[in-house]
């Protein structure tokens, strides 16, 4: 009677082990049909928020970046939190290390007198800093993938891995499982921003 019953309980665990990959593509069609007869109102305001869209905009314009691209790596580098921090140090919206926001300032890239790279905690700053990074690696890298590994992983890795590619393309190179999973988070939410924000962050 006991390995009836064991038996039994196995057999229902194996019953939901198969059912709830099922259950799962399925609630995420219905979410998907859902999306598409809702307004972009309220897709937005439900699924895709957008904080300081008008920061975004100014900032990306200034540094000749892509404003869903930096919407896209705040949400996957904060959730939208202007005061998270890593455990390496990283701050803010972006996540921007100090010492890196101190090497940008020091090219000129950043008004210091308006933007101080001891400030990241300001989401304004953190916004210019993190828009700023991204210009100086679009313009020594070749692609967007490029672009969002070298965020994750750092420029000189990223040429490291190019320089050993036999395809030029970044994504058959990388070693970093994590920078692998952060390069197809951010692509991402750039489609999704890029969908759902057409004409800018701040276009409502």
């Amino acid at each position: 009677m006991v390995v009836n019953v064991v038996n039994t309980s196995n057999a229902r665990f194996w019953r939901w082990y198969r059912t709830l990959p099922i259950l799962l593509m399925t609630a995420m069609l219905v979410l998907s049909l859902t999306v598409g007869f809702l307004p972009l109102d309220i897709v937005r305001g439900l699924f895709f928020p957008v904080n300081y869209a008008e920061r975004i905009d100014d900032a990306a314009a200034r540094h000749n970046v892509d404003p869903h691209l930096v919407a896209a790596v705040i949400k996957c580098e904060s959730g939208w939190n202007e005061n998270a921090q890593s455990r390496a140090g990283a701050v803010g919206l972006m996540q921007v290390m100090p010492d890196t926001a101190k090497s940008v300032s020091e090219t000129g890239a950043v008004d210091t007198k308006k933007y101080s790279p001891s400030n990241l905690t300001d989401p304004a700053t953190n916004i210019e800093y993190g828009s700023a990074l991204l210009s100086y690696l679009q313009e020594n890298l070749s692609t967007t993938n490029e672009v969002i590994a070298a965020y994750n992983a750092g420029l000189s890795t990223v040429q490291g891995w190019l320089a050993n590619s036999d395809t030029n393309n970044v994504v058959d190179e990388i070693t970093y499982p994590e920078t692998r999973h952060y390069v197809e988070r951010v692509n991402e939410a750039l489609r999704q921003y890029q969908q759902y924000y057409p004409d800018g962050m701040s276009t409502q």
